[in-house]
């Protein structure tokens, strides 16, 4: 699915769930969402590999690692063989806050193909007590639940790791 019908329907998403438009604007939604469908921003056919990557802390040692686990799994299998999936929740998600300190690591991996998932649920809480929307890397889509994604993704045959 390319990101502009993942952003359309972000903006319909945000308008539903009441968001302002500069936070729908920024972070375009993986829609439609569909548990027992999962989509992606990008499409792997030929992968042999798929990967979830879990980033729950606030961390940016723990950003680092989790990001070189999936350039290490990009080097090893290749990008055509390896689907992966990065899935940031909790405080976790400032990885995806704009002024992330590996926010061109996660543009580099993106360009290999690499997915980067933000949680809705703990954006919204960020959003109320920053008292303004967070603004995120334009790499990371918004699931509805950053652990109802790692648990589709498990369901679908992705092996989990935890950093």
């Amino acid at each position: 699915m390319n990101k502009r019908i993942l952003a359309a329907a972000g903006l319909l998403l945000g308008l539903a769930l009441g968001m302002t438009p500069s936070a729908r604007a920024a972070t375009p939604t993986l829609a439609p969402f569909d548990f027992n469908n999962p989509t992606f921003t990008h499409s792997h056919p030929f992968a042999k590999a798929h990967v979830v990557i879990q980033v729950s802390q606030d961390s940016p040692a723990v950003w680092t690692l989790t990001l070189n686990n999936a350039k290490n799994l990009l080097d090893y299998f290749g990008p055509e063989q390896v689907q992966i999936v990065v899935v940031a929740y909790g405080p976790g998600l400032k990885i995806f806050f704009d002024k992330s300190p590996v926010a061109q690591y996660i543009a580099s991996l993106d360009a290999e193909g690499v997915e980067f998932d933000a949680c809705h649920n703990t954006y919204e809480a960020f959003t109320k007590a920053l008292g303004k929307a967070p603004v995120l890397v334009p790499q990371a889509v918004m699931v509805p639940a950053g652990v109802v994604r790692i648990m589709q993704l498990e369901q679908h045959g992705f092996d989990y790791i935890r950093p």
